[in-house]
């Protein structure tokens, strides 16, 4: 069973605002959307902020990557010129000011941990600690009474950074994210205690979707922008997924 969110806005706000940044949270909130998903990587520091890319250039200008930069420097960052004028200046987000804002807006949060390459297991272990942490409450209520729905969803693409968030804090639930389902999907996601399968709807075929979901798992895709094709991917029984158009694809669509 999902117990998730079934339409989650993709990286905040989708198309309508930077993406990763509160301003992004804003946005889809503006639109109903009490779900996220968004990207969590490491500082040269050993800080989860919210970033999508390895390396300056695309929402951040200039040469450098997240890796070799201090929080408080990529905090300074301007993540927002490059969408456009009104957003000039919106800095770019430690994982704990998303935290504070989702809480307080009761947002639940699919949180991708997206480590750049060689800090695998440090990024899995740094966001599931900080999650359980974060989420203590929300955890123990849901081991009472069964309703996971509070709790947020860590995802990755990454074994290594799954089975380290899986080693530091089990409590917190993962979802394997794969671009193409293997061969040996239910082995790796057996192994990762995964509760959820994401992947990338291009890939996924009605036959693909029946054989994830008769083996027991949540089956999430990303990332549907159009309405028609959302509305085939939930008649196969797909349980949920993420969308840039946040203006076309609200939270209650069928």
């Amino acid at each position: 069973m999902w117990p998730y969110p079934k339409i989650v806005a993709h990286r905040g706000g989708g198309i309508l605002a930077p993406e990763n940044t509160v301003a992004g949270l804003r946005a889809g909130l503006a639109y109903g959307f009490r779900a996220v998903e968004f990207d969590v990587m490491l500082s040269k520091d050993g800080i989860g902020m919210v970033m999508h890319d390895p390396d300056f250039g695309r929402t951040v200008a200039g040469p450098g990557a997240v890796a070799r930069t201090l929080a408080r420097d990529l905090a300074a960052m301007d993540a927002g010129s490059w969408h456009s004028a009104p957003f000039k200046g919106e800095p770019v987000p430690y994982y704990t000011q998303f935290i504070d804002y989702c809480k307080q807006q009761g947002i639940w949060m699919n949180v991708e941990i997206k480590p750049a390459e060689g800090f695998e297991a440090a990024t899995g272990a740094w966001v599931a600690r900080v999650t359980r942490d974060a989420y203590a409450d929300e955890i123990a209520a849901s081991k009472a009474d069964g309703n996971f729905a509070r709790v947020p969803l860590l995802s990755s693409f990454s074994f290594e950074a799954l089975a380290a968030a899986r080693d530091s804090a089990p409590e917190v639930p993962r979802a394997y994210l794969l671009d193409r389902i293997p061969a040996d999907w239910q082995q790796q996601a057996r192994a990762l205690q995964a509760v959820s399968i994401n992947t990338n709807h291009k890939h996924l075929t009605r036959e693909l979707a029946a054989t994830i979901k008769a083996a027991g798992y949540g089956l999430f895709c990303y990332t549907v922008n159009d309405p028609d094709r959302a509305r085939e991917i939930l008649l196969w029984g797909v349980d949920g997924f993420c969308t840039d158009r946040v203006d076309l694809i609200g939270p209650a669509f069928t």
